[in-house]
């Protein structure tokens, strides 16, 4: 499968839509690498975990996949000599919490949905891990109770802490530093205290300025005799640090103890958050567990389109081992192009495990290959035009193409000369279908209609079209080609039947008789006058006028435009106009109107001049010479032409 492939069928979409479902980064992600597996039973796996998934959210519509935030980050610092965090080590708390509730909500799932609930035996139970976390981490830090040694630092932090600050309002309230004060407050600079002193008194107090006010007035003093109680405070403060990092480190070792069993749960959890997430889908699609096989049959009924939903028209038809290949016509806007999309895009999904929207009795092949050209291929920065484009892209169908491809071809040959187009589109058909593919195109060529009927293998279709009420139906008819429509809207609007009925002998070579139902006098009037002839009925048809090639004689010299390059005349004119003229030896037909004489032959060559010496070879001039002598069945002529 190409990315052209997953574009044009718009498979981006759908993944998008699924991903909504998801309920964490990694199983978003894991949806957005979805891609066609090939191996059937690979693909009946998938497919039955959908269903069993769909099974289990009937019964229970909320399923435990959450707590996977951080596990990434968590898993990619392990074994590199650094201590988790503790809000790291509460979130893997919160994981295994969640693991525990995964256990207990697929432990009376087995019946139903054995191959689902069986993943979570992949889940190990940690209790001593998560019951170590949770002792030694509270409130997002580490607890006084993690060990005996934090708990007696922590007491004497809290201890020295009242002392200080005591200290503190103690030195406030004396009448030493009463005047020196603007206000009387104790406020903490880089976790140390601080007293307010006027800016003019600063020499008046001993101590060291941590700040000052925004207006400088004010300056914030640690006075010095209470610098050695902060001092001694920083330090419990570092050995408090100090046995967080023995903690962190303690729970960090556990946790690497684990790394695989926490690895392997965290994959199963963003498996099982990926797997509902497909499932939520299918069921908001109304989807349903098909049939698959490798015999290159299609079966779809009432399928439809998963992006247009309720509001597409059920698709249902066969493509079996007799016919291999389907090709549609009908009006524009008619349901072609998203006929074969719907089928490309069904494909597509059963081969990623997702059920689709269509009846359960339907059946689809595994392809190795899905390849398209549908739409506009206009390239403007390759400068190449819609029909260069698309032909580019079908020679690659074409090099890729085999028996394990399904192609979709939307308006094959449109965009060039009608008739070669036609002729193109049905040598490229024909030879997709001898390579083995799987062929559903669209066209508007009756030809290849008609080449469709006659050729084994092929099967026609048309999509329906109410004349009643000039909208197409969307529905695919199979078995018999799209009749012309354009007379039959053309009458319906309002065109005189003679004008249709002449059309019709003009474009398909036969008489067909047209009629309205109207009874309305005035109207048929009025419909009339469409053909009345009246002051021009005398007037003669002009005559067509001849062309008059001109005459050219073996051996004129003559010029060629546009390139003004000089030639001689061998033969014609031919019933078109065209000359054959040699050129730097060889002879190439040009039409008569890029022929200009330069210099006539009877002034270059005298009257019996044997031309043969200028167009022939030496070689080819002495069996002839030979043969004018006698006949010899040894010799042959090659005349090239």
């Amino acid at each position: 499968m190409n990315q052209h492939t997953f574009n044009t069928l718009e498979f981006k979409e759908i993944k998008e839509i699924i991903a909504q479902y998801a309920l964490t980064k990694e199983g978003k992600r894991k949806i957005e690498c979805l891609t066609p597996s090939t191996n059937k039973r690979q693909i009946d796996a998938w497919l039955d975990e959908i269903s069993e998934a769909a099974v289990i959210l009937t019964k229970s519509s909320s399923v435990p996949v959450h707590g996977l935030e951080g596990m990434e980050q968590l898993l990619g610092n392990m074994n590199k000599g650094v201590a988790l965090r503790a809000e790291q080590l509460t979130k893997l708390y919160d994981f295994l919490d969640c693991c525990g509730k995964m256990r207990r909500f697929m432990k009376d799932k087995a019946y139903y949905a054995p191959r689902v609930s069986a993943y979570v035996n992949v889940i190990d139970e940690i209790p001593e891990l998560a019951s170590e976390i949770i002792r030694c981490i509270r409130n997002g830090r580490v607890d006084d109770y993690a060990s005996k040694e934090l708990l007696k630092i922590r007491k004497q932090i809290t201890i020295h802490e009242e002392r200080l600050k005591e200290k503190t309002i103690q030195l406030i309230r004396s009448n030493k530093y009463k005047s020196f004060l603007q206000e009387n407050v104790v406020s903490q600079r880089n976790g140390r205290y601080v007293i307010p002193i006027k800016k003019e008194y600063r020499n008046k107090i001993k101590g060291t300025v941590l700040d000052t006010s925004a207006s400088g007035s004010t300056l914030f003093i640690e006075p010095e005799e209470i610098a050695i109680y902060q001092d001694q405070l920083t330090w419990f403060f570092s050995d408090e640090e100090i046995e967080v990092q023995k903690v962190l480190n303690y729970l960090t070792g556990l946790v690497e103890e684990k790394e695989q069993q926490i690895l392997m749960a965290v994959e199963t959890m963003v498996h099982y958050d990926f797997l509902f997430a497909k499932a939520k889908y299918c069921r908001s699609i109304n989807a349903s567990r098909v049939g698959i096989n490798e015999t290159d049959e299609i079966e779809l009924i009432h399928a439809r389109h998963p992006i247009l939903g309720e509001k597409a028209v059920p698709l249902s038809f066969v493509l079996g081992k007799e016919q291999q290949a389907l090709v549609i016509t009908g009006p524009n806007t008619g349901g072609k192009t998203v006929t074969i999309k719907t089928v490309g895009l069904l494909t597509l999904m059963v081969q990623c495990g997702l059920h689709i929207p269509a009846a359960e009795e339907s059946n689809l092949c595994i392809f190795d290959r899905i390849l398209v050209d549908i739409g506009d291929g206009q390239s403007i920065t390759e400068n190449l035009s819609t029909f260069s484009s698309r032909i580019v892209n079908i020679i690659e169908i074409l090099k890729e193409t085999n028996n394990r491809t399904l192609v979709l071809l939307d308006e094959l040959g449109s965009g060039t000369d009608p008739g070669e187009g036609m002729g193109l589109a049905t040598a490229i058909l024909e030879t997709l279908y001898e390579k083995g593919a799987t062929i559903l195109a669209t066209t508007h060529y009756s030809e290849i209609k008609e080449f469709a009927e006659e050729h084994p293998g092929f099967l026609n279709g048309s999509m329906e079209f109410d004349v009643n009420t000039l909208s197409p139906t969307y529905r695919l008819i199979i078995g018999r080609g799209g009749d012309s429509q354009a007379f039959a809207i053309a009458l319906k609007l309002g065109i005189h039947p003679k004008i249709i009925e002449r059309a019709h002998a003009i474009t398909y070579k036969e008489e067909k008789q047209y009629t309205i139902v109207e009874t309305n006098t005035w109207k048929l009037k009025d419909l009339e006058k469409q053909v009345i002839v009246n002051k021009f009925k005398d007037r003669k048809k002009t005559a067509k006028t001849e062309v008059q090639v001109p005459l050219f004689q073996i051996g004129d010299n003559v010029k060629i435009s546009p390139t003004n390059e000089f030639g001689i005349v061998y033969t014609g004119p031919d019933p078109l106009g065209n000359y054959l003229v040699q050129i730097k030896g060889e002879k190439v037909s040009i039409n008569h109107k890029r022929i200009q004489l330069y210099i006539a032959a009877k002034e270059l060559y005298p009257e019996d001049y044997d031309f043969d010496i200028i167009f022939q070879t030496k070689e080819n001039r002495k069996k002839s010479k030979l043969l004018s002598k006698g006949h010899d069945e040894t010799i042959t002529i090659e005349y090239k032409k």
